[in-house]
């Protein structure tokens, strides 16, 4: 969904990898590395952190992400860029869901896995997601309290999402 929207309306995207490459660039991977990995902070070490004063590493990541993107119109995708850019009023966030059968297929032929071995990457890749995501923003992963809007790609398909999205997107400019 993120790559066809992003070509047809010419978009930069920043996913995982992306942010990873502009953090190293800037030098400061190592302190935004939880959060681009998508890996829990170690409360005992965190506390010990603040306790001596350290800037919350929650705000030095939102910091990062904002710096990064604030400049252009892009695509995030993941990052908590719902809570991460919640304040700012010129973001459209949307969560792309489908059924777990249509999942399974996709990600089989994506991998070449067995329907087992789909559904345990699946499983295991939405756990950790969904773990990082709660502890991170307190919201319920997915939800519709936690996003503008839910799309099921099962439903309306790839391409149905993409031309839903940049219609919103379309619209959203016209008003500016």
């Amino acid at each position: 969904v993120a790559e066809a929207l992003a070509e047809k309306l010419n978009l930069e995207i920043f996913d995982k990898k992306r942010f990873v490459e502009e953090a190293k660039k800037r030098n400061v991977y190592d302190e935004n590395a939880n959060f681009l990995n998508e890996k829990p902070i170690d409360s005992f070490l965190y506390s010990i952190a603040m306790s001596y004063g350290a800037t919350n590493p929650r705000d030095r990541y939102i910091d990062f992400v904002k710096e990064l993107t604030e400049q252009e119109n892009c695509i995030i995708i993941g990052r908590c860029a719902d809570y991460v850019l919640g304040d700012y009023s010129n973001c459209i966030n949307a969560f792309v869901y489908a059924y777990k059968e249509d999942r399974i297929r996709r990600i089989m032929k994506l991998y070449d896995l067995t329907e087992r071995q789909a559904w345990d990457k699946i499983k295991k890749i939405d756990k950790t997601r969904k773990a990082y995501y709660e502890e991170h923003t307190d919201r319920d992963w997915g939800s519709i309290e936690a996003h503008q809007m839910l799309f099921n790609a099962s439903l309306m398909g790839i391409d149905g999402v993409v031309d839903a999205l940049e219609g919103i997107y379309r619209k959203w400019n016209e008003r500016e």
